[in-house]
């Protein structure tokens, strides 16, 4: 069972089975508001692909202009930034189908995928000829953002993209709103730009990390519970990947809304006979290790909190088998073949035009299934993929 629609039965039992960890900042009550939040996971140029079709199918629903926040991190970061970015432009019809998706959502994503980012990145920070982020902040400008800011997300829904704070050890949030800290403080109206918060958020450790903010002593308002509100905390800001603290994008989802979509477009790490004992190599290797047994711990907390009753709403993954979920028909996915674009490296490296094609086809067909089975039962299955010729395999 990959996620379950119910009504919540009790909506402050059980904290320790939720997939999120409670903070000092939180309502202590635990319910949740009426509202609809989706998450984005991270996974490179594989999640921000599948994403890309989830967002695809849940566009043709008439899911987008319902959603109250989009939760991201890492790869799922890039897919939420350029949907909130052009979300102005995206032409809702009377049934809140986005008419100009493809051209505002999926024509600059797919243009990004078409590029080398991470090679050179990682060359330019190995060799000490400066920071890697700085390159990725550089094509997230070219190709995406240019040096427009967090000020021009939407006010609805509310957009956040979520990295870590290497210093404090918990979450960095970016928003429109505010940019926070729980320890640290908050930075009201922030006018950072989104190629610096989503290369943040994707700064996949070792090679693209860290993403370093610097502010002004007094930026930051301090708030009930910062500790840690005091340089060089609160002027030199050390950010990695939001994937290793949170990497489903639950925490600020969860938390807020009673109905919690989850598209999940991360990794899995395999068996390796002979695993390279550079040091290099060893640090990739058991950080893998450890983003795959967290990933696994959260999705299943997540599954068992929907069949709880704690939330509403659905779970989809680019490692689900679509034949899970139990329904009569479905868009022709079989396992073998999305097991294979599953296994597409977490990288932000060059894809050819056919394996675009199938990640973001696998997303909007596992998508719609989780939608069918666990939100909307009156949904009607799609005629066809996104890209009918390529299927998913």
């Amino acid at each position: 069972m990959q996620g379950a629609a119910s009504q919540v039965s009790d909506p402050t039992r059980a904290p320790a089975s939720w997939p999120v960890r409670r903070i000092p900042t939180d309502p202590q009550d635990g319910a949740p508001e009426q509202g609809l939040a989706l998450c984005l996971s991270g996974g490179g140029y594989r999640a921000m692909l599948f994403h890309v079709g989830a967002l695809w199918r849940l566009n043709e629903g008439g899911y987008l202009p319902r959603l109250d926040r989009i939760s991201s991190v890492s790869g799922g970061s890039i897919t939420a930034g350029v949907l909130g970015l052009h979300w102005p432009r995206l032409a809702f019809d009377a049934d809140g189908v986005a008419q100009r998706f493809g051209r505002e959502v999926v024509a600059p994503l797919r243009r990004l995928a078409g590029v080398n980012v991470d090679v050179w990145a990682s060359l330019r920070g190995l060799f000490g000829f400066g920071n890697a982020s700085a390159v990725v902040i550089a094509a997230y400008r070219r190709y995406l953002f240019g040096h427009h800011t967090l000020q021009e997300l939407p006010d609805r829904p509310r957009f956040v993209i979520n990295a870590t704070n290497v210093q404090s050890g918990v979450l960095w949030r970016f928003s429109k709103p505010y940019a926070a800290d729980y320890r640290v403080g908050r930075l009201d109206r922030p006018t950072i730009e989104l190629a610096v918060a989503v290369a943040a958020s994707a700064a996949f450790p070792p090679f693209l990390s860290p993403v370093v903010l610097t502010r002004a002593p007094g930026d930051l308002v301090s708030e009930t519970g910062n500790d840690l509100h005091c340089p060089p905390y609160t002027t030199r800001i050390v950010l990695t990947d939001g994937g290793v603290y949170d990497n489903l994008g639950l925490e600020t989802a969860w938390k807020r809304y009673q109905t919690v979509l989850v598209s999940d477009g991360g990794g899995h790490t395999s068996a390796e006979p002979r695993p390279r004992r550079d040091w290099l190599s060893q640090s990739r290797r058991v950080l893998d290790l450890i983003d795959s047994q967290v990933r696994a711990l959260r999705k299943r907390q997540l599954i068992e909190g929907y069949q709880a009753g704690l939330r509403a709403g659905a779970y989809w993954g680019i490692r689900t088998n679509i034949a899970d979920y139990g329904l009569a028909e479905t868009l022709p996915c079989p396992f073998d073949k999305t097991k294979k674009i599953a296994a597409i490296p977490t990288r932000l490296a060059c894809m050819d035009s056919a394996q675009q094609e199938r990640l973001i086809n696998w997303g909007y067909a596992v998508c719609d299934a989780a939608l069918r089975r666990h939100v909307d039962a009156r949904l009607p299955l799609p005629a066809a993929f996104p890209y009918p010729s390529a299927g998913v395999g």
